[in-house]
């Protein structure tokens, strides 16, 4: 994809789902959050069986395409490939970089985690990342046992880099700003938002985060 779709892509908040396999209630959630603002959504399921996995992304795909926004799977390249999906996040265990390209194209979003290393940011982007992600910034009920990352890295990053800066870990409306302030492009959410009662308010909670309309 070229930088100025990438970065026209990955803004704001970046909805990430939870492990569930409701079909039925992740499509109604992920809806939700795309009504309360989210434009760009991860499928991350680490507990569902491959075909439920499929089912899940492929709806997805066709949800998020029919509402303007991107649906990125976590992980599984072939899964996004054969649902069609919008892009692939990958983690340092998920597969090279070269390959998730090879596999998806040109015109896919393929980003990948970082977590505290600028080092493996740059090589990310001169690998051809479209994003690269960085945390965790905050505690986190998803992974308890993650590295944190230091606010600082994001303003070394947003010197250093031009690829669009995703954070992650533990971000709320509340703590947010200071992540955005700081130069990240836009703020990956699992629990903040898929969490509440009401998801479509809780995603729409972070757009003031970056200049919209609460």
């Amino acid at each position: 994809m070229s930088p100025e779709h990438a970065r026209r892509a990955v803004c704001g908040l970046y909805a990430v789902t939870a492990d569930t396999n409701d079909t039925h209630g992740l499509v109604r959630d992920v809806g939700a959050a795309i009504a309360g603002g989210a434009r760009l959504v991860q499928y991350r399921n680490k507990i569902a069986a491959p075909a439920l996995r499929h089912e899940q992304a492929a709806a997805l795909t066709a949800l998020c395409t029919s509402r303007g926004a991107a649906l990125i799977v976590n992980d599984f390249v072939e899964v996004a490939r054969a649902v069609g999906a919008h892009g692939v996040h990958i983690g340092k265990d998920d597969g090279a970089l070269e390959n998730a390209r090879a596999m998806l194209g040109p015109d896919k979003l393929v980003g990948v985690s970082c977590y505290r290393s600028l080092e493996l940011a740059q090589a990310a982007q001169d690998g051809g990342a479209d994003y690269v992600a960085f945390g965790s910034f905050f505690p986190s009920q998803v992974k308890p046992g993650a590295v944190r990352a230091p606010i600082e890295l994001l303003l070394d990053a947003r010197r250093k880099l031009t690829a669009p800066i995703v954070a992650i870990g533990g971000i709320t409306a509340d703590n947010g700003g200071q992540l955005v302030a700081a130069g990240a492009d836009a703020l990956a959410v699992i629990t903040a938002v898929f969490g509440a009662a009401d998801v479509e308010s809780a995603a729409r909670a972070f757009s003031p985060l970056f200049g919209g309309a609460q």
